[in-house]
């Protein structure tokens, strides 16, 4: 067993974006994803099933955030609430205004793991880490409010974290970040239920032995969020992404000729089975 804890996922994901960033024609470019990732992320792609070939659905996720969170920021963001932050070398990679405040937020083993990696790397926005357990219903209270009466325009990311959390923990973060007025967008991927389904077939066994189980996959989808004052602004498909994107997996031509011959219904149930969503506040 490879994957201890939640934090390792982060390990697994750093793996796939130093694939991508090595190769010739990369839709983006992550120089410290290799060192986060580290011998143990190498280990981890090694033996999970069908670890390099699922690499392409993390890859365009990724390339995803990254259009929408400059986008949000070109429309005024002037901070970015980075949740269940992991290894993510955004403030070290991306080129960001100096004047955009940027707060990761992760558990202190993984969070202090990734300061320290990076403490001779110039971050290219104002950086803070705060290292709290996003389940502790008081402290992310006190840091939203801290964070909200700080700020105007925030934008929320939190990628890769829903799937892990029960789905009475999202509730409680969704209605948490909607008290903050300055909290305006909020940044996540989301599975479908039949997306959950195939990946704890796939993987199930794996994460759920290092206490880390897929869990959140909603069936009425983006809609979830509505009653804890969110919609839906923009929704971005896995799949459009991925061929928009030259990244799709592995026989990809199969499943879309199946969606065709699908008829309507069916081809928006694909078009909704994994992707990410930018939720727009309305309290």
């Amino acid at each position: 067993m490879t994957i201890e804890n939640v934090s390792d996922t982060a390990r697994w994901v750093a793996v796939y974006r130093a694939m991508e960033s090595e190769r010739p024609d990369a839709i983006f470019r992550d120089p410290y994803a290799r060192k986060l990732a580290g011998d143990k992320g190498e280990k981890i792609v090694a033996t999970m099933k069908r670890g390099h070939s699922a690499a392409w659905a993390m890859i365009v996720r990724t390339a995803v955030f990254d259009e929408v969170i400059l986008a949000r920021i070109a429309a005024g963001a002037d901070v970015v609430v980075n949740l269940a932050a992991g290894l993510d070398a955004r403030p070290w990679r991306m080129k960001l205004p100096p004047s955009l405040r940027w707060i990761d937020v992760d558990l202190p083993g993984i969070l202090n793991y990734k300061t320290e990696m990076m403490r001779d790397v110039a971050p290219h926005c104002l950086y803070e880490a705060v290292t709290i357990d996003l389940t502790d219903a008081e402290a992310r209270a006190a840091l939203f409010a801290r964070i909200g009466a700080e700020s105007k325009n925030a934008l929320v990311v939190s990628e890769g974290l829903l799937i892990y959390l029960p789905a009475t923990d999202v509730t409680g973060l969704a209605e948490a970040l909607s008290v903050e007025p300055a909290f305006k967008y909020w940044l996540t991927d989301l599975a479908s239920t039949r997306l959950l389904k195939m990946m704890n077939r796939m993987w199930g066994k794996s994460v759920a032995a290092a206490r880390a189980p897929f869990l959140f996959g909603p069936e009425n989808g983006t809609a979830y969020f509505e009653p804890s004052g969110w919609r839906e602004k923009e929704w971005h498909s896995m799949g459009d992404d991925a061929k928009r994107l030259n990244r799709q997996m592995r026989l990809a031509w199969l499943w879309r000729a199946l969606t065709v011959f699908g008829g309507v219904k069916n081809r928006a149930m694909w078009r909704r089975f994994s992707g990410a969503v930018l939720l727009e506040r309305t309290r």
